[in-house]
Parts: C-alpha cells; structure tokens; sequence
C-alpha cells in the first residue's frame, strides 16, 4: 500500500486513472452492488408497510396526508439508490474504496429503513442521521483522497451542498407534524435541485454530473436491475402478508391478482425497450442529457411499483363494497405511473410512443372513476385485465414486426 501511495506521489494526477471504472472493461453489477439493492428491497418493503395503517383513517385529510408523506419518504431513498449507482458506475468496483462505499451506503440504507415506519414520530433521527452520514461522508471521503483529480471539484461542489440540505434534514428532525413535513420537503428540494443545476457554488463553479457518459453502460444494466428488485418487493410484501394468515378464498384471490399484476408489469417493461437500453446509450447523441431522462423515467416507474404494491396491501386486507379514492389512487395509480414512466423510456429509446400504452393509461383512469363503488379486489383484477391486453398486444405486434432497433430522442 506504501508504494503505492509512493506511485501515486510521483505520477500525480495520472495515478487517480486506476481508480475510474474503465469504458472497455466489465460493466455489469458486483457482488456488493446486488448487496446493496437486497437492502434497497428491505427499504421499500419498509415504506409500503409504513404507508398502508395510514389508509386506514375514516377521515379524508389524514389519508391524503398519508400519500404526501410516503411520496417524501420515497424521494431520499430514491436518491440515494442514484446517487450510489452514479458512484459504482464512475469508479472501479474493485477499488476497495468503490467497495468500501457501497458497504458504508448499505449499511446506512439498513437503519433508514428500519426508521421509516417512525419517520414522522420518534424515528425521525434515525432516519435523518444515517441519511445525512451517508451522503455528506462518503463525497467528504472521496473529497480528501482525490487530492489532485479533476473529479474532486465536482464532489466537492456536491459535497456543499449536501451539507446545506443536511441541515434541513436535522432540523426537520427536531419539528412535528407539518413542521417535519416542511423541513424535509426543502431538504429533498435542495439535494435535487442542486444536482439539476450542477450544485453551484461561488469559486468553483457548476457541471451537472457526465457519469451516463462515461458509466452509461453499467447504469444501463442498473437500472432495469432497480426496476426488478422494486417488482421483487411487490411480491415479498404481499406474499409476507399472506404467509401471516388468514388463508382464505379472498386472500388467495387477492395474492394471485398481485402476482399477475407483478409478472406483467415486468413483461410490458421488458418488452424490446428493457432489453435494449445498453444499445440505445451507444446511439444517443447526448448521452448525459439521455441518461438522466431515463433515470427520471425509471424512477417514475419504480413509484409506481410501491404504489402498486401498497394498492396490494390494502386489497388483501379490506373485503369491502366500496374503494376509497386514495386507495383507487394507490390500486389504479400505481399501474398508471408505471405506464406513464415506461411511455417516457419509450421515447427515449425509440423516439415515439406506442398509442396502446396512451389508451391504456386512459382505460386504467376510467376505470377507477366508474368502478369507485366496487370492492378493491374487483378494481385491481380489472387493472390487471387491462396491463393484459397491453401485453398481449405487445406480443402480437412482435410477432408480426421484426425486432426493432434502438433510435434514441436525444
């Protein structure tokens, strides 16, 4: 380790090269890049279930209040899960450090979601903390050892302004209530309106981040990776639930409805625009610009999968005559951003969209408007019914057309 260090002395700059994820080199996930998203599994599994007790209330402001709250609680997870991607898609997955962040991020992920069920209530510092260490120390790390890099501007310019959102976090921490709810709404704010504008800071400058022009390859395969283990969640939530009992006809329904809508939510993903995301970063003409359009669209797509999954919960539990609209949002609108964030990914990939995906969307909506006083179990199979003819669609179309080619938009 001395000489190396000694190396890294007298070659300067150069030294660092050894440290960056090669363009030509293995571009698929590590064994502890895939440890990490099974943490991310566990952080999700840990938000449905700390969003369902809040459908629940006979009022109509604390449900609505309920879905703001776990849309807040998505945002950093979210975020965190894109900005380690950025990370292991920039650096060399065997340099211990690379390896030493991911852990470092696993671990922090871990006590988030063990907080999020008591985010809003005492929990609040132990979700905030760990969020915050793991944001803030990693780039301080990284800062302090890429001494001479050009990288180290960047993460230093990055690192500023996660120690403003910081703030936002601890001290939202110590409010209540809306309070809470205010304070780390201008924290998710600042961390993603700073990277949109290229964390700006007086002396050294702003660039939003060029990782999908030099990792883009690797973030091509992570991201339908992200999209498949958030499907995994859907079936592990449902499933936990079911295995708790009690298991009757009802329950059996509502699980075999759940999985359906699981298998073809990933069918409709995977269909030619999944598999083609690798060729399609090789066509762009603006691989950052692209890049960062269909991580939007991925995450659009991965919130509504927790809805989906949240909409699973609440028709496994409540045999009822009738569906509150925001359960209609959650068992209708999760299916719905699903579709609208792949209609996005279309685009990018294909320049256009398929009109079956628009009238799909339009069927889902109607549907949950005329079928607002037919029990939940009826609703989600009728979702179903629908993301099943899109599929089948699909699969008519390719037997018709031959296989497509990536044209990205941009």
């Amino acid at each position: 380790m001395a000489a190396w260090h000694g190396r890294r002395r007298r070659r300067g700059e150069g030294a660092h090269v050894g440290l960056l994820r090669e363009a030509n080199g293995g571009q698929q996930a590590t064994f502890v890049e895939l440890f990490f998203d099974l943490v991310m599994v566990f952080a999700l599994t840990r938000l449905v279930a700390q969003a369902v007790p809040g459908f629940d209330n006979d009022e109509f402001a604390p449900r609505w209040a309920n879905v703001g709250r776990t849309l807040l609680l998505f945002a950093p997870l979210l975020w965190l899960w894109t900005t380690t991607a950025y990370l292991t898609a920039r650096f060399a997955p065997r340099w211990p450090g690379t390896q030493l962040v991911v852990v470092g991020s696993a671990l922090g992920l871990l006590f988030m979601g063990a907080a999020v069920p008591d985010a809003f209530t005492v929990g609040g510092l132990a979700f905030a903390v760990p969020l915050v260490a793991v944001q803030f120390g990693r780039l301080a790390g990284l800062v302090l050892f890429l001494d001479s890099h050009a990288l180290r501007r960047q993460y230093a310019r990055a690192m500023v302004w996660y120690a403003v959102s910081s703030v936002f976090w601890i001290v939202g921490r110590f409010a209540s209530g809306g309070n809470r709810v205010a304070w780390w709404t201008a924290a998710v704010a600042v961390d993603l309106g700073a990277a949109r504008l290229g964390w700006p800071v007086p002396g050294l400058g702003r660039e939003r981040t060029l990782t999908w022009r030099y990792g883009g390859q690797h973030l091509a395969d992570r991201f339908p990776q992200f999209l498949l283990i958030s499907l995994g969640e859907t079936i592990l939530a449902v499933g936990i639930e079911y295995s708790a009992g009690p298991r009757r006809g009802y329950q059996t329904a509502a699980l075999l409805v759940a999985f359906f809508t699981t298998v073809l939510l990933w069918r409709i993903y995977f269909f030619r625009v999944g598999d083609l995301l690798a060729d399609a970063f090789e066509r762009s003409r603006d691989p950052a610009g692209w890049g960062r359009r269909v991580g939007f669209a991925h995450g659009v797509m991965v919130l509504g999968v927790v809805a989906t999954a949240i909409g699973n919960y609440l028709v496994h539990h409540h045999h009822t005559d009738f569906t509150f609209p925001s359960w209609r949002v959650m068992i209708i609108g999760g299916p719905v951003l699903f579709l609208l964030g792949r209609s996005r990914l279309e685009y990018l990939v294909f320049d256009r969209v398929s009109r079956r995906r628009v009238i799909g969307i339009a069927a889902l909506l109607a549907t949950g408007q005329l079928l607002s006083d037919t029990p939940p179990l009826a609703l989600a199979a009728t979702a179903a019914t629908i993301l099943l003819i899109i599929a089948v669609l699909d699969q008519l179309q390719a037997l018709r057309r031959p296989p497509e080619h990536a044209k990205p938009a941009f």
